[in-house]
């Protein structure tokens, strides 16, 4: 605990913390809002998981994209027109399922729903890098980071089920917009912690994923979120399969919580092993720790399966955001940590939708291969690529510098 109270000691940490993650929780509950809205809407779960997915492709397309403006310009001059623009979109959309437009309608909407989204996480974890970059306090910032993750993507659902069931998706999206105008706004406003605008020399949209070992990290945090994608159709389906249909939200629970703690306690150890070797270890136990799920038959081996997956899969998240803070420099850190975002959420999708298409064809529990599968081939991948994702001595700081000035 000494290690978290000095990182949420840090000098003005809680008033950039406090508004972030009021501005995270919707974040955290578009997808499956949408998801929620459109079916409400239309009556058709085809059309509703085509807009929810539109979403997330778009989310993980432009966030990238504002992650670089925010690099270049500041945080508040992003953030600031985003949320707006996220705003009416997604008071639009909220206005046209009411009316019952066309699917295609509410399809296009999502997606921009969805692509203007504020990215607050990426903007915290830079804010976290700024402030305490060289002082050994980092890892365990992300950490935190990390555990706020879990608990927005555990609490979010929940609120978001009751306000639908109890009242309508009209109104729990409407929370949502509240929620993240609030947070955003107040949150642009709070400097302490922003870093200062810096020219970027990357001239390309792709030029960050060209610096030594960005996409690496990328195509690794696509498989991350498979896992996330595929165990919610997985265990959702296969506890219906068993005749225990209520039984999927508390085991996804237990896997969100385990995770949780999982990453408190890799947070506050002092690691010999360079980074790089702990992502490929943490990697390819969350490979291995996966096939469990495939032999759990009934709901209590459901339990301890989903339990060990999520107590291996936050130090991989952890690891990864605190290797592509060594590898590149602070004029891009918040787009790159917007890639990795990006990722997670196309790997969700990605998952989502591989499962729910297995489980149509194959049956419940055939959901489970994908974490293993996806997660053992980017294990491979980390392995392959080790040299390459070592941070940096002086030779490797002249080097990036000269792949920034290169990138076309």
């Amino acid at each position: 605990m000494k290690s978290y109270l000095a990182v949420l000691g840090s000098p003005g940490a809680w008033r950039f913390l406090a508004p972030a993650f009021l501005a995270r929780l919707p974040y955290a509950m578009l997808q499956l809002g949408i998801l929620l809205l459109v079916e409400w809407s239309t009556g058709s779960y085809g059309a509703a998981g085509i807009a929810s997915a539109a979403a997330a492709v778009t989310q993980a397309l432009v966030g990238p994209r504002t992650g670089r403006l925010a690099d270049r310009y500041g945080q508040a001059r992003v953030l600031l027109p985003q949320v707006v623009v996220h705003a009416v979109a997604l008071g639009t959309l909220l206005a046209l399922a009411a009316a019952q437009a066309p699917a295609a309608v509410l399809v296009a909407v999502s997606a921009l729903a969805g692509g203007s989204m504020p990215q607050v996480g990426s903007m915290v974890r830079a804010r976290w890098a700024h402030v305490l970059g060289g002082s050994g306090k980092l890892n365990t910032a992300f950490a935190l980071e990390s555990i706020t993750d879990e608990l927005t993507f555990t609490l979010a659902p929940v609120l978001l089920v009751a306000l639908s069931t109890g009242f309508s998706p009209v109104w729990a999206l409407s929370v949502a917009l509240v929620m993240v105008v609030a947070g955003t706004l107040v949150f642009a406003v709070v400097r302490r912690g922003a870093p200062e605008p810096m020219p970027v020399r990357v001239r390309s949209q792709s030029g960050v994923l060209r610096l030594r070992g960005v996409a690496v990290l990328a195509l690794a945090f696509v498989a991350l979120g498979t896992v996330f994608g595929s165990l919610q159709v997985g265990i959702t389906s296969t506890t219906a399969a068993l005749g225990q249909p209520g039984a999927a939200g508390p085991i996804y629970a237990t896997f969100s919580g385990v995770s949780l703690v999982g990453g408190a306690l890799y947070g506050i150890v002092r690691w010999r092993a360079g980074a790089e070797v702990r992502l490929a270890v943490a990697v390819a136990l969350l490979s291995a720790a996966t096939v469990a799920l495939s032999f759990a038959g009934s709901v209590p081996p459901l339990y301890g399966a989903a339990a060990l997956a999520g107590f291996v899969i936050a130090p991989a998240v952890i690891t990864g955001y605190t290797l592509v803070e060594r590898l590149v420099p602070a004029e891009v850190r918040t787009e790159a940590f917007t890639w990795l975002n990006g990722a997670i959420g196309l790997g969700i999708a990605t998952g989502a939708a591989v499962a729910g298409q297995l489980v149509d064809r194959a049956g419940a529990t055939v959901a489970f291969l994908v974490p293993p599968v996806t997660t053992g081939l980017a294990a491979l991948l980390v392995l392959s690529f080790l040299r390459t994702l070592r941070p940096g001595s002086a030779a490797r700081s002249g080097t990036r510098d000269r792949e920034l000035a290169a990138a076309p």
